[in-house]
């Protein structure tokens, strides 16, 4: 398989034969006669494969990015990859600009080989282009899957895994060790969560006693982080859709066993569900005599204007594997990294306890009614999505015309990126940025700390026509996991460790090692379920 550096040499070589080594230079554009103000500034690009071979050899990209647009002094930048100009933004008023003011210019999607793995052919909500298909299942979404009744009706299914959230994190406390894997609870309990919202089941085997994960769980975990790993991953293929097959940088490799493991796990259930509901493409009317249990009876009883199913199996498998992908990451990277920052700092992890002690009490464990009361928790929250996001750019958002923003000419076509890393991190928005410091969450004229961001000064669920379309579900997860583990438990580095390592990792934006610490119950026995 070539190197990264084998295929930058190579394209090299191939330039040097195809034209001479001549410099583009950024200004003014004239199109149609007439002149229009310039791209933003961004390094010179190599004829025809743009800043290609840089972004081969300067990984990981993402990285890369942040430091040319630091060196460079500015909050949007264009590098163009092959003929895409690629526009990273760091700025909360351009990112408004784009998201808000240009909405509807900027609601395309860029297609790839991993999209298109991932969605089943672009069958989905985040993933697709806008079209059809994408306005088809956001209707969908919004009304049938994250609608506010549809929420209120799978309350049950996770208070269920809050429960057993705090069953498996007694267990592992109790034990000789006493110590928690806060990666593994945390990626567990959103997993645990959406596959019983989605088949209302926990496990896709037996369970096992202690509440926590078996083998089959932790694959199919693990195979959801790959997927999102390689989701947007700066593939050669993304700029030269030509080379897909060939697997030059072996992302492919990857994306499909991914997505094989996946789907060895999702569609044996979601083809019997069908089964049940459904009898030569018309609904068994001896089936829909019962109510729908999950949300995959939902999408599988769901009729159009005739009668007749509206979404067909391709797309429910597609949707579903992209629901479980879009709620797993975030809520538990954010509480990973939460209690990393608590525990170093133990007055914010007492501010927090006292909170809940105050609000809920003694007697009871937290519930999802408690949830605006808990603004101390919520800041802790706000402030890891800030400083420690999960990935550092949200999904790209593809310019479906030309456009002038913030002052710079963005050709359509144009791949925008906002800097989930860029926005939380920015010394011009953000005083000691680099400090864990959730009071700066509180304002005077807040009544209620939130979760969501509209003015984008860090991303949490985004906004506009592509925003998340659930942030009532993310918040739920999210707090319920962090106030969980923080009224349940005194937490502690190990012994003969004086803090927890908060290196971050240099390929992603997880912590670098897991999160292990010590844990003891600090609740009445009877609460422990």
């Amino acid at each position: 398989m070539f190197s990264t550096i084998s295929v930058a040499l190579l394209f090299i070589v191939l330039i040097l034969f195809l034209t001479h080594m001549t410099k583009f230079k950024f200004g003014s554009i004239h199109k149609n006669g007439r002149s229009v103000p310039q791209l933003p500034p961004g390094p010179a690009p190599w004829p025809i494969i743009g800043c290609m071979p840089e972004m081969l050899s300067k990984k990981p990209v993402f990285r890369w990015i942040h430091r040319l647009m630091k060196e460079m002094d500015t909050d949007i930048a264009c590098i163009r990859l092959g003929n895409v100009h690629v526009i990273p933004v760091t700025c909360p008023e351009i990112a408004r600009e784009f998201l808000k003011k240009h909405d509807v210019t900027f609601s395309s999607r860029p297609t790839s080989m991993a999209t298109r793995a991932y969605s089943g052919g672009f069958l989905t909500t985040i993933l697709s282009p806008y079209g059809d298909q994408w306005m088809k299942m956001r209707r969908v979404i919004v009304s049938e899957i994250i609608s506010p009744a549809r929420y209120h009706w799978l309350k049950d299914k996770r208070t269920e895994e809050a429960d057993n959230l705090v069953k498996y994190i007694y267990n592992r406390s109790t034990s000789s060790s006493r110590t928690v894997n806060v990666r593994t609870a945390a990626r567990q309990y959103t997993a645990n969560v959406i596959r019983k919202l989605m088949f209302s089941k926990r496990y896709f085997g037996e369970e096992r006693a202690d509440g926590g994960p078996t083998i089959a769980e932790e694959e199919h975990v693990e195979a959801i982080f790959t997927i999102l790993k390689y989701l947007y991953a700066f593939c050669i293929s993304d700029y030269f859709p030509w080379l897909v097959g060939l697997d030059l940088d072996g992302h492919e490799k990857f994306v499909k066993e991914a997505v094989s493991t996946v789907n060895n796990y999702h569609d044996p259930i979601i083809d019997a569900r069908i089964g049940k509901w459904r009898r030569f493409g018309n609904l068994n009317e001896e089936s829909t005599s019962n109510d729908p249990h999950d949300l995959l009876d939902v999408m599988a009883t769901l009729k159009d204007s005739e009668g007749k199913p509206l979404l067909t199996p391709e797309e429910i498998k597609a949707q579903v594997t992209e629901i479980m992908f879009a709620t797993i990451d975030n809520p538990s990277n954010a509480v990973e990294w939460a209690m990393a920052e608590m525990i170093n700092q133990p007055e914010i992890l007492k501010t927090a306890t006292e909170e809940l002690d105050r609000v809920v009490g003694k007697e009871r464990l937290v519930q999802e009614c408690d949830i605006p009361h808990l603004n101390y928790i919520k800041a802790c929250i706000r402030e890891a999505f800030r400083l420690h996001p999960i990935a550092p750019f949200i999904p790209p958002h593809m310019a479906m015309s030309d456009a002038i923003v913030a002052g710079y000419f963005i050709p359509k076509g144009s791949h925008v990126l906002l800097s989930r890393l860029g926005l939380g991190r920015n010394p011009k928005v953000w005083n000691k940025p680099l400090e864990f410091r959730p009071e700066r969450h509180f304002t005077s004229d807040c009544t209620e700390v939130q979760l969501t961001e509209p003015d984008l000064q860090f991303i949490s669920f985004s906004t506009g026509r592509r925003g998340c379309v659930a942030p009532m579900l993310g918040t739920a997860m999210t707090v319920m996991l962090l106030a969980r583990m923080v009224q349940g438990f005194n937490w502690m580095a190990l012994p003969n460790v004086t803090s927890i390592n908060l290196d971050e990792s240099f390929e992603d934006l997880s912590l670098a090692d897991p999160l292990i610490a010590h844990a003891e119950p600090r609740l009445p026995l009877h609460l422990y379920p």
